[in-house]
């Protein structure tokens, strides 16, 4: 991860995401409870429980009484997907987006649909591979707050960075440029609009045992504390703490397989 820009620790609620931002995360997690507690261990996360009837039950994780992503359980339905955070974009209008996605040459997965009159939603695959949701807010606007233990970044691991680069920039208008080298192969800058709000790795960053996909950063006061306690508490840390010009950071495997990173910006 690179991270140009400002951070400060604490940042004041979010009310409203740009479109083109990234407004919602949520986790399936073979075992939902297992994931509560170590969330809310870890990141001092609570939690408001919602029934979906046949369906189970939806988490909604929360910081300050201000919504920091959902959880559900991966069910019999999900049979061969792995523990996973899913990460979704703020749009004004979920099925004009949709179709961009298949002009782009990506694949609309599901949707749109409406979450009854909390949003309408869609799930999308990019030409390279890498899922990510849509999500057009109703009376859920999406994440409700940033700074310390919530979302502060996401990384692109693709094998095609180029086509890669012509879907975002075509279904989002996202600016992506490349970082102070100005290689062809140096780590990609995701700006949307004036924000900067994650990268596209370089190959030799990428996993190469894996397809491409997103990744989470949750920004912490302390990466190396942290990525300590995330082990303590049954996760594995899979790399660093690493440090950098920008700050620190750890990737992690939760108790249940999902993967996220930590990350401690450099304060200016």
């Amino acid at each position: 991860m690179v991270v140009v820009g400002r951070y400060t620790a604490h940042m004041p609620p979010v009310e409203k995401h740009a479109p083109g931002s990234f407004n919602w995360i949520e986790l399936g997690t073979p075992d939902q409870n297992g994931a509560k507690a170590f969330y809310g261990s870890l990141l001092g996360w609570s939690f408001e429980d919602h029934s979906m009837g046949p369906m189970g039950v939806y988490t909604m994780f929360k910081l300050d009484g201000r919504d920091t992503g959902g959880c559900y359980q991966l069910g019999p339905q999900s049979q061969g997907v792995p523990p996973h955070w899913s990460l979704f974009v703020a749009s004004d209008n979920a099925d004009e987006t949709a179709a961009r996605a298949r002009q782009l040459g990506g694949t609309v997965m599901h949707g749109p649909f409406d979450v009854s009159d909390l949003g309408r939603m869609a799930v999308l695959r990019d030409p390279t591979g890498a899922v990510l949701g849509i999500w057009q807010p109703g009376k859920n606007t999406g994440l409700g707050i940033g700074g310390v233990n919530t979302l502060c970044w996401a990384d692109l691991s693709t094998p095609d960075r180029q086509r890669a680069k012509a879907f975002y920039e075509g279904i989002f208008g996202w600016r992506i440029t490349p970082g102070k080298d100005k290689s062809a192969d140096d780590y990609l800058h995701l700006q949307n609009g004036h924000q900067y709000i994650g990268g596209i790795l370089p190959d030799d960053l990428r996993s190469k045992n894996t397809g491409a996909h997103w990744i989470v950063y949750f920004q912490v006061a302390d990466c190396a504390a942290s990525a300590a306690k995330a082990r303590e508490l049954g996760a594995a840390v899979l790399m660093g703490p690493m440090t950098m010009e920008a700050g620190s950071y750890a990737v992690i495997q939760d108790p249940q397989g999902a993967h996220f990173s930590l990350f401690q910006p450099v304060l200016r």
